[in-house]
């Protein structure tokens, strides 16, 4: 079974795309979806989130929830806003950020690679996300949010959609937030041909961003797979929608953290706690750590600059990654967050709000302490990948991000 391949995508008709791109669900609170959304009819926050067109309060899991999603793509289609490709193409899309640029391929990814590893995953999932991703895609019998994959970055696919971005692009959008979105309908058969042939020949793909999606898609396909005596391996639920990029055109930020106490310890015996091990310097100025093993830590209305000794890092993906350096030296023994999944205690915040966010949230008293990490390396997540490992939670934050509505995936 191919690692990827082309598909028939629904998306805007032409000239429609600004009516209708979106942030990803995950990124935007029901309150700021509806803000959005507002005087937005055809914006695809109304499948994504579809609660906001339902009564405040609403259960964003209540069955009426999905029934409305189905219903205004429904819609959507009927009115000619989205229309679906007459036949398989693979999508070319570009996003740019200020300075930043990456190119990847819309692609419908295997199941059955997903569930071989040879799609491999870093993070665990939540039982309850993975159903709700369930419910939503077959409730729509679409998948409208991709994953995020990465490959090794390969000179041949990197030039040929190169070659492809040079050309004139069937859709070209500036969302709210100022990232740039760029897509090219890849349907010539040589193209075509060559890019299955490439993907074929690579050893793995890896979830950057995406894996509740596609553990939902994973689900689907298997339950539609048992389900269907006639089941050959070519329908639809066999793959997942996905957007491909090469690890070095990745852009990883820093992801903070924020603790709401200090464990009982007064600021001195935290201080003290502190410095057995890591090397502890006041700072007249906001920390950015520039290197792995360094740390900015807030405290007080004061920066400090922690660093871990390097001979003292252990020799294994996961445990040496800065997240774990900090919760298996700091966080956990003096702070005694053991679970940062579940304790309330500890906050998580993406690179993207800057080193004054985390200064507000100190200063506001509603927490004690801020740690600012590092970037974790394209490199560090694949090698925890590569070693069947699970990296902790909250160790990336991908910017920018992928835009909703551009190609769903239909599962004739």
């Amino acid at each position: 079974m191919p690692l990827i391949k082309p598909f028939a995508g629904l998306r805007p008709a032409a000239g429609r795309a600004p009516d209708v791109v979106a942030p990803p669900y995950d990124v935007v609170s029901t309150g700021e979806a509806c803000a959005l959304a507002e005087g937005r009819p055809w914006s695809f926050l109304h499948i994504s989130r579809p609660e906001i067109d339902l009564p405040e309060g609403t259960d964003p899991y209540a069955s009426e929830v999905y029934a409305k999603a189905a219903e205004n793509l429904a819609r959507m289609v009927d009115e000619g806003v989205l229309v679906r490709d007459s036949r398989p193409c693979y999508y070319g899309y570009r996003l740019t950020m200020g300075d930043h640029v990456q190119t990847g391929l819309v692609a419908a990814a295997s199941v059955t690679a997903y569930d071989g590893n040879r799609i491999k995953k870093h993070e665990f999932t939540r039982p309850v996300k993975e159903d709700d991703r369930v419910r939503q895609i077959e409730a729509l019998n679409a998948q409208t949010g991709p994953v995020f994959l990465v490959y090794r970055a390969n000179r041949a696919v990197d030039d040929l959609l190169a070659r492809v971005a040079g050309t004139v692009p069937a859709v070209d959008v500036t969302a709210h937030d100022g990232v740039r979105h760029e897509l090219w309908v890849i349907d010539d058969e040589p193209d075509v041909r060559q890019l299955g042939m490439l993907f074929d020949a690579m050893d793995a793909l890896y979830v950057a961003d995406g894996h509740h999606r596609s553990a939902a898609g994973s689900r689907i396909g298997n339950a539609r797979r048992a389900a269907n005596p006639a089941h050959s391996g070519e329908e639809s639920y066999n793959y997942f929608l996905s957007v491909v990029f090469p690890h070095d055109q990745m852009q990883v930020l820093d992801y903070n953290r924020v603790v709401r106490d200090l464990n009982g310890l007064d600021e001195a015996a935290f201080l003290e706690r502190v410095s057995e091990a890591f090397d502890v310097v006041a700072s007249d100025v906001a920390v950015k750590p520039g290197q792995p093993a360094e740390f900015g830590m807030y405290l007080d209305g004061r920066w400090y600059r922690l660093r871990f000794d390097a001979g003292r890092i252990p020799d294994d993906p996961v445990a040496s990654l800065d997240v774990s350096l900090l919760a298996d030296n700091l966080i956990a023994p003096v702070l005694g967050i053991t679970d940062p999944r579940r304790d309330d205690r500890i906050d998580f915040i993406g690179g993207i709000r800057g080193l004054g966010e985390l200064e507000k949230r100190v200063d506001s008293g509603d927490w004690a302490v801020a740690f600012a990490l590092y970037p974790t390396t394209m490199e560090a997540l694949m090698a925890v990948a590569d070693a069947g490992e699970v990296m902790p939670p909250k160790s990336t934050w991908f910017e920018p991000k992928l835009a909703d509505g551009l190609v769903s995936h239909v599962l004739d």
